[in-house]
């Protein structure tokens, strides 16, 4: 299972009305880094899919959404929690540092 995309139509169903924590992936085609932490977050999303639902957001085809949760810099990570945001994690790291970040979620 790898992560699935949002979008302005859907976030909110998605996102703020899901059930447990959503990562959201703020991204876009052109951020290198963001190709890098892409294939990380597919692995956490297959190996704790019942723990956390991992979402890709394209902020370039969703911009107002962008500045709704000001991302200033890509990537960005913003965990939801019963539809408010509970965790930002900024820029790309590696799976280890990710899984700490994320890791009152994953238990």
């Amino acid at each position: 299972m790898t992560a699935q995309t949002t979008t302005s139509a859907t976030f909110e169903q998605d996102v703020l009305k899901a059930d447990g924590p959503v990562l959201v992936d703020f991204w876009a085609e052109w951020c290198g880094p963001c190709r890098m932490v892409s294939p990380v977050l597919d692995e956490i999303q297959s190996e704790n899919s019942d723990k956390i639902t991992v979402m890709k957001l394209n902020v370039d085809e969703n911009p107002d959404l962008a500045m709704k949760y000001q991302i200033t810099s890509i990537p960005a990570m913003k965990v939801f929690q019963n539809g408010e945001v509970a965790t930002t994690i900024i820029g790309a790291k590696p799976k280890q540092a990710l899984e700490q970040d994320l890791a009152e979620y994953l238990a």
